[in-house]
Order: C-alpha cells, then sequence, then structure tokens
C-alpha cells in the first residue's frame, strides 16, 4: 500500500501545497485525490508566481480582464479566485463527507497587510464572502498584529489557516486567539463550527541552523520544535476549557505541518513527512514531496502525544548556543519579509505580463 494512504488511513490529513490552472485542467488534481489521498490544498503568492510566469496558461484569462479595466493586486485576485474555487468544488464531496473537518482549500491575503490588523480582518472577510465557497480557509500570519485579526475573524464566522507560526509560543497564541473567537460566538448564540488550522513550518528550521550546530544534530531541530508544539496542543484540545466549546458544538483548530519538503539533499526526500505522521493534523507538503511519498510503502512510528525527546534534543541545541526563543521570533520576521518579497515580485509579474499581453493586443487591432 502506497505510503500516502498509510498516513492518511492513520488520521493525518495530505493537502497539496501548490495551485496552477494546468493541474486543474490537466485533471493531475483529481489524479491526486483519487490516487495519493489528497484531500485539501493550499496556496501562496510565490506559488501562484510561479505558475503564471513560467506557462502562457494564463495569458488569455489576465488578456480578458486588462480589457474589462483589471490590474496589478485586483487582477491577481481574480484569477486567484477561480482557480481556488475550482479547487475548493473537487474537494467539496470531501467537505461533506467528513462534515467540514477536511477538504479545504487556502487562499492568502496580501502580506502587504501583516502588520495592519484591521486591514487584515477587512480583507479576509471581503475574499471569504467574495469565493462563496465553504470549504476556503483564509490565511492571516500568526504575527502579533495578525492574532487579534485572527479572533476577529472567526468570531465573525470566516475560515481560517493561521500561518507563519514556527514555536510552540505561536501556535498557543493563535489557538488563543482562535478560542476566544469561538467562545464569543457561543456568548452571541452563533454556531460555533467554524474551521481553522494553525500552521507550523518545520523545515527553515533546520535550514537556518545548518551551519551553526554539529553534523549529529543536522535536521533535528524542526522536528523536536514540532514534537513539542504537538505535545502543547494534545493538552489543550483535552483541557476543560476546549472541552465545554466541543460540548456546545464547537470543532478544535487543527495543526497543520507546513514547509515540510526536504532541503538536505543529503537527507531522506520524506524526512518530515516520515517524522510528523500524527493523526488529527494535516501535512501540506510541495508536489515533488507527495511524489516521493507514493513510491513508498512504510511510515514508521507515530508522532508522540507526550512530545517524545523533544526536550533532550532541544537542550542539546541550547548547549551548542541556539537561542530557540529568538530564532523563532527571526524565522517570523524573516517569513513576514519573504511572504511580502514573493508578494512584490507577484505583482511585478502581473504588470510585465499584462504590458506585453496590452502590446500585442495593440499590435494586432494595427495590423
Amino acid at each position: 500500500m502506497k505510503a500516502t494512504r498509510l498516513l492518511h488511513d492513520e488520521g493525518q490529513s495530505l493537502w497539496l501545497d501548490n495551485i496552477t490552472r494546468e493541474l486543474l485542467d490537466s485533471g493531475t488534481l483529481k489524479q491526486y485525490i483519487d490516487d495519493l489521498s489528497v484531500t485539501g490544498l493550499t496556496s501562496n503568492p510565490t506559488i501562484f508566481d510561479h505558475a503564471i510566469k513560467n506557462s502562457a496558461t494564463y495569458d488569455s484569462a489576465i488578456s480578458e480582464k486588462l480589457s474589462k479595466g483589471k490590474s496589478g493586486e485586483a487582477l491577481f485576485f481574480e484569477l486567484a479566485m477561480e482557480d481556488l474555487t475550482r479547487a475548493a468544488d473537487l474537494f467539496r464531496p470531501i467537505h461533506e463527507r467528513t462534515n467540514g473537518v477536511d477538504g479545504w482549500v487556502s487562499l492568502e491575503v496580501s502580506p502587504l497587510l501583516a502588520y495592519d490588523t484591521a486591514s487584515t480582518l477587512a480583507a479576509a472577510k471581503e475574499l471569504f464572502a467574495r469565493a462563496n465557497r465553504p470549504n476556503l480557509l483564509i490565511k492571516i500570519p500568526g504575527t502579533k498584529q495578525g492574532v487579534p485579526a485572527i479572533e476577529e475573524a472567526i468570531f465573525a464566522g470566516v475560515p481560517i489557516n493561521v500561518t507563519l507560526l514556527f514555536s510552540r509560543e505561536h501556535y498557543l497564541a493563535a489557538a488563543e486567539a482562535f478560542l476566544r473567537g469561538i467562545e464569543r460566538r457561543i456568548e452571541a448564540g452563533l454556531n460555533p463550527n467554524v474551521g481553522s488550522v494553525a500552521s507550523v513550518f518545520v523545515s527553515r528550521w533546520d535550514s537556518a541552523v545548518a551551519s551553526k550546530v554539529p553534523e549529529e544534530l543536522r535536521n533535528q531541530l524542526g522536528i523536536a520544535i514540532a514534537k513539542r508544539t504537538y505535545k502543547a496542543a494534545s493538552a489543550l484540545l483535552s483541557s476543560p476549557r476546549w472541552q465545554r466549546v466541543y460540548n456546545l458544538g464547537g470543532r478544535p483548530q487543527r495543526l497543520l505541518w507546513a514547509s515540510t519538503g526536504t532541503k538536505d539533499p543529503k537527507a531522506s526526500d520524506i524526512l518530515y513527512i516520515k517524522s510528523l505522521a500524527a493523526p488529527f493534523t494535516v501535512n501540506t507538503m510541495p508536489e515533488a514531496t507527495l511524489k516521493a511519498l507514493a513510491t513508498h510503502t512504510e511510515l514508521g512510528e507515530l508522532l508522540p502525544p507526550d512530545g517524545g525527546n523533544s526536550d533532550e534534543v532541544l537542550g542539546q541545541f541550547a548547549k551548542a548556543g541556539v537561542d530557540v526563543d529568538a530564532l523563532a521570533t527571526q524565522l517570523q520576521d524573516e517569513g513576514a519579509e519573504s511572504f511580502v518579497k514573493s508578494w512584490n515580485d507577484l505583482m511585478g509579474v502581473i504588470s510585465s505580463k499584462s504590458a506585453s499581453l496590452d502590446k500585442s493586443a495593440t499590435l494586432k487591432a494595427v495590423s
């Protein structure tokens, strides 16, 4: 049996961290759903940047929107909405079959809003309403400014994928914001079942310390951080406060493992997949990692709810001079900056494509 199916059967959701119009048009995404147990999808500006820049698939749609006066960010969100609503419809049967637990797709608010609470909230509400799909998660970064927007969005009934979480503390802040939003809905007499995942980035930890720690500690920090976070999540989700919410009809926010493609060429191509196998979690993986996983037929042990040896491993990193708390802050700040760069790159691609297509249309009209 394929390891993709094994992972699914153990109770972890496999999501694809990719979206292109070609994936949709060719039927490849549907094939991943049918053959590789994929039950959801995530997107980000870099994914759309590469998809639009490296093919002509979007050219006709861009030309059509240019003729209607669309440009820049507005034009991009129309393209993204077209792709993601199609993907959402593919996953809709899974969403309905699992009573809304699975079958989600994710769309990110503009990263330029990462430090603007009010604008992030407004964008999240607007994008969710425009999509008009129950299984669309809006991605909001778990920065200090993003956390209040997460609470308000949940209270407003907008499903949220909290992104850019790097540590146990980041996760707990996001989980607290989600829970406050749900508790406020209960107090207001509203339905407390609002979907959410908390995305913890893993591999970037190991990339950040690769040249600073002994060889025996390579590729161990991200997994140790994930184990510690999983321990905190397991304790939190079984707490009396959360159990009260379950009793009133709410559902828990699931942990999602992000950035799970192996960066070290010397390491296993499914290092983070095998290490983070755990029930009631999500792993969103790059297409290459998904295909690699499908070639395997075994997984190994599941993630221990008590965190296993995470404290011991993190102690070794501390002895090696790694300040985990400081690095978590650094990684989140760098992540936000990287998202902004990707966004600006994407807007540049939209602009250059638009100019090129507009010029071609003008030449055709003249000739």
